[in-house]
């Protein structure tokens, strides 16, 4: 999510071709389905919160938010140490294998922060859901350009979840934890959705582009 520093050498069609063989392992959207449902329909995935889903979701974030940089950090480097393949989508700093390093990183901690923000912004469009699905939508298309493919997207709400149970402490209850799930299940959904969106738009445009030009030959009598 905010994969906004991957790097060039990700190749989209290996990554997308691999995601065409995998079932979505998070409960979203899987490839077939996103193609089959537009952007601009309403997402086939149910809006899994109920209310007090929701209220258990923002009271946590206002204790979350206090320490939100401290978060995003901590995320990331959980996500490098379970799943260390990651890291070669961040070009800035793939080749950093000191952990501690890595901490001390500002790019890290500067994409935390966008991904905290991220996480920020759906949580005060919980009760807005068309902007919600919108703002994850176009953080999926943005992710396509990025070339950051959706097998990823789920392992960052696993780590979020982990990251977090320490700080909020008794405030982190089953219940709690059940709401983050289905937000972040929510969330990848509708990334995934916006990702294949804009790879079949992308593709679309490229093999337009591609057509040579059909030139009219004039009647000869």
């Amino acid at each position: 999510m905010g994969c906004a520093l991957s790097g060039p050498s990700v190749s989209p069609d290996l990554a997308v071709s691999e995601e065409k063989r995998t079932p979505s392992q998070d409960g979203g959207l899987d490839f077939k389905t996103d193609l089959e449902h537009g952007g601009d329909e309403e997402p086939k995935q149910p809006f899994l919160l109920s209310e007090a889903q929701k209220e258990l979701i923002q009271a946590s974030w206002e204790i979350l938010h206090k320490d939100i940089a401290r978060v995003g950090v901590i995320v990331f480097i959980r996500l490098f140490e379970t799943h260390p393949e990651c890291k070669d989508v961040f070009f800035l700093f793939r080749d950093i294998d000191d952990f501690q390093q890595l901490k001390m990183s500002k790019e890290l901690q500067a994409h935390g922060l966008r991904v905290m923000s991220f996480i920020e912004k759906s949580v005060a469009r919980l009760n807005q859901e068309d902007k919600l699905q919108q703002l994850a939508f176009e953080l999926g298309r943005s992710h396509c350009r990025y070339q950051a493919p959706p097998k990823y997207y789920e392992y960052i709400g696993t780590q979020f979840i982990q990251a977090v149970q320490p700080i909020l402490k008794e405030d982190w209850t089953p219940e709690a934890e059940k709401a983050w799930e289905n937000l972040f299940k929510y969330l990848t959904a509708m990334m995934r959705r916006g990702f294949y969106t804009e790879e079949t738009t992308r593709a679309s445009l490229s093999l337009h582009a591609r057509k040579p030009a059909v030139e009219s030959t004039p009647n000869r009598i």
